[in-house]
C-alpha cells in the first residue's frame, strides 16, 4: 500500500490533539487524525473529565436529597442500578464521541484508527486489525497524553486495585475503599464512592490534600470531606498490598505506627506517566526529560523541526484545556504565526463538593517569587444566594498587587466555583484591577457577586461584608 501523504499529521484524538487538528483543517491544512481508541475523545472524554463529571453529579442527587431534610423536603432511601448508572454513563460517551467524529467529517480531518509509530520524522507507521499503513508528512503534532501512575508494588494483577480507569467504571458499591493520593482524582472519585455507600479511608503522604491549592481554600473541602468519608490520613505511607481472599491487604505507617488493614477496593491516584513508551521517538530527533515527557520549547516545538507535542505528553501541569489551548499554539506556529506558550492565565479546578478553582498566583507561588500582595476575601455566609441553597462554607480570595492594584490570583471554594473561575482568568488575562472588578455591576442574588465583592472588600467597601479601608 502507497504512504498517505499529508501536511499536518496529529496522533491522538484527545481534547489536544482533536482541537489541533480541526484548527489546522480550518486554516486549510490537509490534516489526518491517528487515534488508537475506537471512540475519539482520548483519556478526557473516555475515562477522564467528561465520565468522573457525569458521576459526580448523578451522585450528587444523592447527597441532595438526603441534605433537603432540614427544609420540609423528604425523599425516600434512594436505590442505586449500577447498570443504568454505567449505562447512562456510556451513553454521554457514545454522544461526545460521536460529536468528534462528526465534526472530524465536516471539516474533511481524515481519522485513521491505529497505533502511531515513528520510522523518522517525517514517516509513520501505522498498525491496526487491518495491517499497517504508512504516512508521510510534512509536520507533526503528538498529543498521545497520559495513563495513570501505578508503582510496581501495587501493581499485583488484581482488579481490585484500581487505577481512575477502573474505578469511573463502578462495577461494585465496596463496603470499604482505600484511596492512595489526596490529589484532585483521589478526592473527586472518593466524594464519588461515598455518596455511593462506600465508608472511604484516604491516605496521602504529604501534611494535606490538594496540595496544589492555597491552605485556606482547600479548607472547606476538607471539612466537607471529613464528613463524608471515613477517614483522612496524612503524612501517612502505603508500604505494601497483598491479596487476602476477596479483599486487599494493606500495610502502611501513619501517626507513627504501622497498621494492617483489609479493603474491598484500593484506588490508586499518585499521579500520572507519560504515554511515551512506544512511539518511535528514538528515530527522531525529540528528546525526553526524565520523567518520559517530551521536551518542547514555548512554542510547542521539540528538538525535530518536524515535530511538535502538546497536552499532558508535553509535561507541565495536566489539564484538558492547556492541551486545547497548546494545540492551537503549535498550529499557529505551523502556520508562520508568532505564537508562544507564555504569560497564560490557565485555570485548575477540582470537582470536589464544595468545588475548588483558582487561577493566577498561589500564595505559596507568590511568596516563592518574592511577589508583593494584599489579600482580600470574601465569604459565602454573607452571599444570599448561597444562603438561598445551603451553601455557605464556600470563599472567594484575591490576591492583589498592592502598587498597581492589578489582581495577580483569584481562588474560589464552593458551590460552581468551576463556572465561577472563567470571570476571573477573563480579568486577568485583560489586566483587570480589583477597582474594574469592583465597578462592574454583576447580577443580583447570584454567586458571581462574591467576586465583585470581595473586589470590594480591597478597597473596605464591600456592602455585605466589614473589611479594614486601605491606607
Amino acid at each position: 500500500m502507497d504512504p498517505i501523504k499529508t501536511e499536518i499529521v496529529v496522533l491522538g484524538a484527545g481534547p489536544g490533539g482533536y482541537a489541533a487538528a480541526f484548527y489546522a483543517a480550518d486554516l486549510g491544512k490537509k490534516v489526518i487524525l491517528i487515534e488508537r481508541d475506537q471512540r475519539l475523545g482520548g483519556v478526557c472524554l473516555n475515562r477522564g473529565c467528561i465520565p468522573s463529571k457525569a458521576l459526580l453529579h448523578a451522585t450528587h442527587q444523592i447527597t441532595a436529597a438526603r441534605e433537603s431534610d432540614h427544609r420540609g423536603i423528604t425523599f425516600a432511601v434512594p436505590t442505586v442500578d449500577l447498570a443504568k448508572l454505567r449505562a447512562w454513563k456510556e451513553s454521554i460517551l457514545t454522544k461526545l464521541g460521536s460529536g468528534v467524529a462528526q465534526l472530524a467529517k465536516m471539516r474533511n480531518v481524515q481519522v485513521i484508527q491505529g497505533k502511531a509509530y515513528f520510522e523518522g520524522s517525517q514517516t509513520l507507521r501505522v498498525e491496526n486489525e487491518q495491517g499497517q499503513q504508512f504516512v508521510n508528512f510534512e509536520t507533526a503534532i503528538v498529543a498521545v497524553g497520559s495513563l495513570p501512575a501505578l508503582p510496581k508494588a501495587f501493581d499485583l494483577g488484581n482488579p481490585r486495585i484500581m487505577t481512575s480507569t477502573e474505578a469511573l467504571e463502578v462495577e461494585d458499591i465496596p463496603e470499604n475503599l482505600l484511596v492512595v493520593g489526596g490529589g484532585y482524582i483521589g478526592m473527586e472519585m472518593g466524594t464519588v464512592y461515598a455518596a455511593l455507600g462506600s465508608k472511604v479511608t484516604v491516605v496521602e503522604a504529604l501534611d494535606c490534600i490538594l496540595a496544589g491549592a492555597d491552605p485556606d481554600l482547600a479548607r472547606p473541602v476538607v471539612a466537607a470531606a471529613k464528613r463524608a468519608f471515613k477517614e483522612i490520613r496524612l503524612k501517612a505511607r502505603v508500604n505494601k498490598m497483598s491479596t487476602v481472599g476477596k479483599q486487599i491487604k494493606v500495610e502502611m505507617e501513619f501517626d507513627g505506627k504501622k497498621v494492617e488493614e483489609l479493603y474491598d477496593r484500593v484506588l490508586v491516584s499518585v499521579g500520572r506517566a507519560a504515554n511515551s513508551a512506544d512511539l518511535g521517538l528514538e528515530n527522531t530527533k525529540a528528546l525526553l526529560d526524565e520523567k518520559g515527557f517530551i521536551k518542547v520549547n514555548a512554542k510547542q516545538q521539540t528538538d525535530d523541526p518536524h515535530i511538535y507535542a502538546i497536552g499532558d505528553i508535553a509535561g507541565g501541569i495536566l489539564l484538558a484545556h492547556k492541551a486545547h489551548k497548546e494545540g492551537r499554539i503549535a498550529v499557529e506556529v505551523i502556520n508562520g504565526e508568532n505564537s508562544i506558550n507564555q504569560d497564560i492565565v490557565m485555570p485548575a479546578v477540582v470537582f470536589t463538593d464544595p468545588e475548588l478553582a483558582w487561577c493566577g498566583l498561589t500564595e505559596a507561588e507568590a511568596k516563592a517569587r518574592g511577589i508583593k500582595y494584599e489579600v482580600s476575601k470574601f465569604p459565602w455566609a454573607a452571599s444570599g444566594r448561597a444562603l438561598s441553597f445551603d451553601r455557605t462554607d464556600g470563599v472567594t480570595k484575591m490576591l492583589i498587587d498592592p502598587d498597581s492594584e492589578r489582581v495577580l490570583g483569584v481562588g474560589i471554594c464552593g458551590a460552581g466555583a468551576g463556572e465561577l473561575i472563567a470571570e476571573a482568568v477573563l480579568a486577568m488575562e485583560m489586566g483587570a484591577t480589583a477597582e474594574d472588578i469592583a465597578l462592574t455591576v454583576h447580577p443580583h442574588p447570584t454567586l458571581s457577586e462574591t467576586l465583585m465583592e470581595c473586589a470590594e472588600a480591597f478597597y473596605g467597601h464591600a456592602t455585605h461584608t466589614i473589611a479594614k479601608k486601605r491606607g
